[in-house]
């Protein structure tokens, strides 16, 4: 006797048996390839440590705007104080900048768990307008507090400890770095993928109603999120503060880098395994092809690019590709 599906386990709604296997291969043979690439494009090193530390920061942010659908415009706030932690306490207390990454984070998740528990009472734009004022406000008191971080000046890392017996300055050391943050990055995305906790995520951000009805607490499964998404956004806003060298509140907490993190989730696709690194690909090794060939024209042809994205593939252009691959 045929038995029917239950209210709600529709088969084209459920996960299909090996899928979560199948990313998981595709994701290892990813960070496998990308093992080669300084060897193979070392005139390129410095774009590919762009690529993929912006991959691993956007999905760190994918973790709250994409699987939990909490669009977050502040983000900066948690590169911004990676950075600052961990250079202040290398330039005036010796610390070593790994330690200091760790305390970042440290930092980043205290941040996040008082922002997340006032701010996640909000719900659609307030929260995203909530987020930037909260950016905001940190990269003001950042710029204004001058005996802390430098004020507008900034700050400047002339040296730094052999980590391993690495040179933390050199790009490949940087990249393989970077590398490492992406793969953990994916790592948490594929369990968000299979996990109960994830799936309490995407309860939440398909309907928060339907959620708290089936006993889901929407706030704290969202802060728990938000604690994750912050912890990962500070180790790569430490890496980025030793990438640059020299940065001031300006550049670390601007509303410009917060946005450019979401786009690549978005246009990518957020709430997908590989969307913020394809995004991460699109918009930094695209501006720069597109500054290169296309000098004084590279905004114009950089926007059209980002509207016909929008406008054909708006579920992200990984949505894309497996809709077309099942077709």
């Amino acid at each position: 006797m045929r038995r029917t599906p239950p209210s709600g386990s529709h088969p084209a709604t459920r996960p299909r048996i090996g899928a979560g296997t199948s990313s998981l291969t595709g994701a290892l043979v990813l960070l496998a390839l990308l093992t080669f690439y300084p060897a193979a494009f070392p005139s390129f090193i410095t774009l590919g440590v762009t690529i993929v530390l912006f991959a691993a920061m956007a999905s760190a942010w994918d973790v709250l705007g994409g699987w939990t659908g909490q669009l977050s415009l502040g983000h900066a706030v948690f590169v911004g104080i990676g950075a600052y932690t961990m250079a202040l306490l290398v330039l005036r207390n010796g610390v070593a900048p790994w330690w200091g990454a760790m305390v970042g984070m440290g930092a980043s998740v205290v941040v996040a768990a008082m922002w997340g528990g006032v701010t996640f009472r909000l719900r659609g734009p307030y929260f995203a307008l909530a987020s930037i004022a909260v950016a905001e406000m940190t990269r003001i008191v950042a710029n204004n507090w001058a005996r802390l971080t430098g004020g507008a000046e900034g700050i400047s890392l002339p040296t730094l400890p052999l980590f391993l017996g690495l040179d933390l300055f050199s790009r490949r050391v940087e990249f393989y770095m970077a590398l490492i943050l992406l793969g953990l990055a994916l790592a948490v995305a594929w369990w968000l993928q299979r996990s109960r906790f994830g799936y309490h995520l995407q309860a939440i951000r398909e309907d928060e109603d339907a959620a708290m009805a089936l006993g889901i607490n929407p706030t704290r499964e969202k802060v728990w999120a938000f604690l994750a998404s912050a912890a990962l956004t500070s180790l790569g806003g430490s890496l980025y503060g030793i990438f640059l060298g020299f940065f001031e509140p300006r550049g670390m907490f601007s509303l410009d880098l917060s946005v450019q993190l979401a786009l690549m989730a978005y246009i990518g696709g957020a709430g997908t395994l590989f969307g913020p690194l394809i995004g991460a690909g699109l918009l930094v090794g695209g501006s720069e092809v597109l500054r290169i060939y296309f000098p004084g024209k590279s905004l114009f042809v950089y926007g059209v690019l980002i509207i016909l994205v929008v406008l054909f593939a708006p579920d992200g252009l990984s949505t894309a590709v497996r809709r077309a691959r099942r077709a």
